[in-house]
């Protein structure tokens, strides 16, 4: 038995019939071919996986498909703008917050969700907050560099468009 879902994925509307017990992440890169959502451990332990669905980080390992139904999800595919990088993708390029880039997409996808909450977050909130997500090459020193670049450049942005 398959199951009707409608999604909007990075602004695309998508109708598609699924499996039941499809796991969203499959959905995502087997149906959808997006392939930067990342499956890293399949037990929701390293947030590989991290999508925004409804302006909200979520890791799609955990979720089925058919949960998704008449939500908006944003990949890292859709995290840049016009060709332009967001400035957390920014931040990750000119703080080297990444090496191998295989939890680069998940933690990007994190960080905005941070910063969209806590857009002043401090090096022990932004840490606090990436607990769910593994990088095993950086330490995490550079990525949380990365977070408070992309801070200070959005801050500062909205400080800008006030004057």
């Amino acid at each position: 038995m398959l199951v009707k879902i409608s999604v909007t994925v990075n602004g695309v509307n998508y109708t598609h019939e699924v499996e039941p017990r499809m796991m969203l992440v499959q959905y995502l890169r087997d149906v959808l071919r997006l392939t930067g959502t990342h499956v890293g451990c399949d037990t929701s332990s390293c947030g590989a996986c991290n999508i925004l669905i409804n302006g909200t980080a979520a890791k799609s390992c955990t979720l089925l498909a058919v949960q998704a139904d008449q939500c908006s999800i944003t990949t890292i595919e859709g995290i840049a703008t016009d060709q332009t990088l967001h400035p957390v993708q920014e931040g990750f390029r000119e703080c080297h917050g990444l090496q191998c880039g295989f939890c680069t997409p998940g933690m990007i996808v994190t960080a905005v969700d941070i910063l969209k909450h806590n857009p002043h977050a401090n090096e022990h909130e932004i840490r606090e907050a990436l607990e769910g997500n593994f990088c095993r090459c950086t330490g995490y020193h550079n990525i949380v560099k990365a977070v408070q670049y992309a801070a200070e450049k959005m801050n500062s942005a909205k400080k800008e468009a006030i004057v």
